[in-house]
């Protein structure tokens, strides 16, 4: 089974750099990731040289300065240096007469948005708007709309994150169970995590195979449970209907939106 990585940040002067992650990757059976670039750095150089140096390996995702008016210029350029997607967060808007200029461009583009923001973002009136006015502009929720483990039995706040599944072009990423449940102190061993709230299990039953992907947030999730633990765990604790399911959340879904040029 081919094992994509949806979510993982690399650089040079911040976190770590690819080779880190390329370890991990190996050591633990995924093939490829996407790149997501870190909110705030509009340079993403470092990106385009890790898809050059490990072809097929990686997807970049970009981030721009979408508080200025030339935006989506500079993200079709980037789009020309291997782009493969862009990061906005739910209410993102544009300067001047436009406001979903940069929404409409990455549409233009062919561009999936890797969206990162709150639970007041997702179930905004704005997020909603830019779902419903560019239906086939792949949107993908991250960190499962941002509720952590916060919300409680019967998950009133998670449902309506669940509620934009029915729009065909919104996916959403799962990640390691470290980022929805406190850390155990002090250590059970063998380690696990006692109570898991069913949020990943909940997001694909919902959503359906075909639009749920798995991410580990590397590097954040050495603080968690760890690399490993976020593919093994993750993976164990997922029941899927079938063999082909756990295809597309660990890898499919991945590959019928990204390129991973090389």
């Amino acid at each position: 089974m081919l094992i994509v990585d949806t979510h993982c940040h690399a650089l040079p002067h911040w976190f770590e750099p690819v080779e880190v992650l390329l370890h991990q990757m190996h050591a633990n059976g995924v093939e490829k990731a996407l790149l997501v670039q870190v909110s705030g750095q509009f340079d993403n150089r470092y990106l385009m040289e890790c898809v050059r140096r490990f072809p097929g390996r990686f997807s970049p995702i970009v981030v721009v300065d979408t508080d200025q008016p030339d935006a989506p210029q500079v993200l079709e350029q980037w789009v020309r240096e291997g782009a493969e997607g862009i990061r906005l967060g739910p209410t993102v808007r544009s300067p001047g007469h436009d406001a979903l200029a940069i929404w409409r461009k990455a549409a233009e583009l062919g561009l999936p948005v890797s969206s990162l923001g709150s639970f007041e973002g997702f179930t905004s009136a704005q997020f909603t708007q830019v779902v419903q006015e560019f239906p086939t502009l792949p949107i993908i929720v991250e960190h499962l709309g941002g509720i952590g483990w916060n919300d409680a039995p019967p998950y009133p706040k998670f449902r309506q994150i669940l509620s934009l599944a029915q729009y065909p072009n919104v996916y959403i990423k799962i990640h390691g169970l470290g980022e929805i449940c406190p850390r155990p102190i002090p250590f059970p061993q063998p380690m696990r995590f006692p109570e898991v709230p069913p949020f990943i299990q909940m997001a694909y039953d919902t959503f359906g195979a075909t639009h749920v992907m798995w991410s580990s947030d590397f590097p954040p999730v050495a603080g968690r449970e760890g690399y490993h633990n976020a593919r093994s765990w993750t993976m164990e604790h997922l029941k899927c209907r079938s063999d082909d399911d756990q295809a597309w959340v660990f890898g499919k879904t991945a590959t019928s939106l990204f390129k991973f040029v090389g």
